[in-house]
């Protein structure tokens, strides 16, 4: 594999990164109404130690918002819904593993003599949870990245650092607002 320069790098970490954006939200959506759904899933995905803290969904219009952005063909809208629909299918199965997972813990930590192994080979299995989530995401996001044109994916990475910067400057804001008067 020849040496890749460093503009051409920095473009193609962009595009990765932008898609991951793309994929995540996607890919971690779930119906509230379905096996996903209710208290158990509240504090994401089954809680502490299991795939948490993916809050971000995209429903078919934000993705459809993305696409449109890039000037995505009917072709390729098609084909990274089939990537879409495939990754958010497997994620399902893994949150259920991650849901039960959680179910485990609460219960190991309320037993009457804790068990530190029992625990420990919990803990790995929800990194391994984890991993998966992680690595099956990542394929998505390769796969769907695959499908657009390079132009495409710097468009997409150059509107989502655009939005970072946003962000940025808006919660560098909001600390000055929320710092102490000095007195």
């Amino acid at each position: 594999m020849s040496k890749l320069s460093n503009p051409i790098r920095l473009t193609l970490a962009t595009a990765v990164l932008a898609m991951a954006g793309l994929v995540s939200q996607a890919a971690f959506a779930a119906p509230t109404d379905g096996p996903m759904g209710g208290p158990a899933m509240q504090h994401g995905m089954g809680g502490p130690g299991g795939m948490g803290g993916m809050h971000g969904h995209m429903d078919g219009r934000r993705l459809g918002r993305m696409l449109d952005l890039v000037n995505a063909t009917p072709d390729q809208r098609s084909q990274i819904k089939t990537i879409m629909d495939a990754a958010h299918k497997d994620l399902a199965a893994l949150h259920e593993n991650g849901r039960k997972l959680h179910e485990q813990s609460q219960s190991l930590f309320t037993q009457p003599n804790l068990d530190a192994r029992a625990a420990e080979t919990l803990r790995q299995q929800m990194l391994a949870q984890h991993d998966a989530a992680s690595k099956r995401m990542l394929q998505a996001m390769l796969d769907a990245a695959k499908v657009l044109t390079p132009e495409q994916r710097k468009l997409l990475g150059d509107k989502m650092a655009r939005r970072r910067s946003m962000m940025e400057r808006h919660r560098a804001e909001r600390q000055q607002l929320d710092a102490p008067a000095p007195r």
